[in-house]
């Protein structure tokens, strides 16, 4: 399956009813990294859940992992790893002065130090299943 790069969340929902329409309720983490906002109108797009195609496409791209791929996959998996090393760009600035990138699925990389509009070398000090901190090993970017 091809994961556009503008997709800003990955989560796992139950299908509602309520009164005369079906309700997706999105979790509280995905409004509390930023990474959606309430008010706003997204598109939505619903996969199967046919758990042959969710450990093929768990195992697929770049770097996935033995670790990685023998987490459940009921909830989504952070797309870096603990000493991972990345290119990013950082897009915005965080509350608390830190570069903010985004990677897969909206995914976000906090890297202290860096401006809006660098392209950095990091390497990835801290993972949480809603962002993960890298450190700079290269300011040259990319």
């Amino acid at each position: 399956m091809e994961i556009s790069d503008k997709l800003l969340c990955l989560f796992s929902a139950s299908v509602t009813e309520s009164e005369d329409k079906y309700v997706i309720e999105v979790p509280r983490r995905e409004i509390d990294t930023g990474s959606i906002e309430p008010d706003e109108i997204y598109r939505v797009a619903l996969v199967s859940r046919d758990p042959e195609s969710a450990e093929t496409d768990s195992g697929s791209g770049s770097g996935s992992s033995t670790r990685r791929r023998n987490r459940p996959s009921s909830e989504p998996q952070p797309p870096v790893e603990i000493d991972e090393v990345r290119y990013v760009e950082i897009e915005d600035i965080g509350k608390q002065g830190d570069g903010i990138a985004r990677v897969e699925r909206g995914y976000v990389i906090i890297v202290p130090g860096a401006e809006v509009g660098e392209r950095v070398k990091v390497e990835v000090s801290e993972v949480k299943s809603n962002f993960a901190v890298g450190e700079i090993i290269d300011e040259d970017g990319y």
